[in-house]
């Protein structure tokens, strides 16, 4: 970490962002927020608010509107800032006006001096969490993005009330892009000690592999069922950002399925970042843990990892 105090700058205070900072000041989960947003009345606004919840909390946290020069000593920039996705939209289709907002903000937080991790929950989130690599110059260990981590939250809880277990004994992930091309690596799928497979094997009656392509639809599609029904999602990626956040700062050495640069795993190497497990501590992204996937599953996976390549290329770079 850059300093003694443990110290998290916010850039984008719309309602990921102030998820994301209610979680975080809750949880105590750092020393020190700053908040940055180019509607500084709003960022204002939202850091007075914050503060006079402070009394009702554990937390003896320092939370301040601020600018990209608060940049150089922090230990995490969690960028949330982006223009939202409309009703219908594909995430995909925000890339090239979320493009131009990283263009803006990125490169303003490296020439601060900034030496930490960049953690990017803007959307469509691999491809920008790609961008901001790009744009910064960063290891790829030290740029994470939130990935399919919500995902597999969500796949877990409905896993959970389908065999009627706790979901935090559901071992199951969403990978690949986040989004429409995102799969369940069901091969891989466990409760508690036993592959799910297996549990339709042995209670036919009870549970089949139709009912798991319904979870498994539900889960691709639960961001727009929420946009269709409220406009946006927040609560739940907030939470996501504040527990990644807290396994940087416990170097917890923790697993979620964040968007990670592959590095060889699956015979896929280049600049592609995608959602896949791996162990999150100080460090950042510490270790890619390489799934054993079906071939099918591996198709998968190959044409989520082309598309989002792809999705990049297409960008009308300046």
């Amino acid at each position: 970490m850059a300093n003694l105090k443990r110290k998290v700058v916010l850039i984008g205070t719309g309602m990921v962002g102030m998820s994301f900072a209610y979680a975080a000041l809750n949880q105590s989960i750092c020393d020190e927020l700053v908040l940055i947003d180019l509607n500084e009345v709003r960022a204002r606004g939202e850091a007075m608010d914050l503060n006079h919840g402070l009394a009702f909390s554990n937390s003896s946290m320092q939370i301040y509107f601020g600018n990209y020069s608060d940049c150089s000593d922090a230990d995490v920039a969690v960028i949330c800032a982006g223009v939202n996705q409309k009703e219908g939209e594909t995430r995909l289709q925000l890339l090239q006006r979320n493009y131009k907002v990283f263009e803006s903000i990125v490169p303003r937080v490296v020439s601060s001096g900034f030496d930490g991790i960049f953690l990017v929950a803007t959307n469509p989130v691999d491809i920008m969490t790609r961008i901001t690599y790009e744009l910064s110059g960063f290891n790829a260990s030290k740029v994470i993005g939130s990935g399919t981590t919500l995902d597999t939250a969500r796949l877990r809880y409905l896993l959970g009330n389908y065999f009627e277990v706790d979901p935090r004994h559901m071992h199951a992930y969403v990978i690949g892009e986040h989004g429409d091309s995102e799969f369940v690596a069901w091969s891989q799928a466990i409760m508690a000690v036993k592959p799910v497979y297996d549990m339709i094997d042995k209670y036919p009656d009870r549970y089949n592999k139709e009912d798991l392509k319904k979870i498994e639809n539900e889960v691709r599609t639960a961001a727009y069922e929420i946009i269709k029904a409220k406009g946006s999602t927040y609560y739940g990626i907030g939470m996501a950002i504040c527990r990644i956040v807290r396994a940087i700062f416990h170097n917890e050495n923790s697993v979620f399925t964040t968007s990670v640069r592959l590095r060889g795993q699956y015979g896929l190497r280049g600049e592609v970042f995608i959602g896949n497990p791996c162990i999150i501590n100080s460090g950042g992204a510490n270790r890619i843990l390489e799934l054993k996937l079906s071939e099918e599953e591996l198709d998968k996976l190959r044409s989520s990892y082309e598309i989002l390549d792809e999705s990049f290329r297409s960008i009308a770079i300046s």
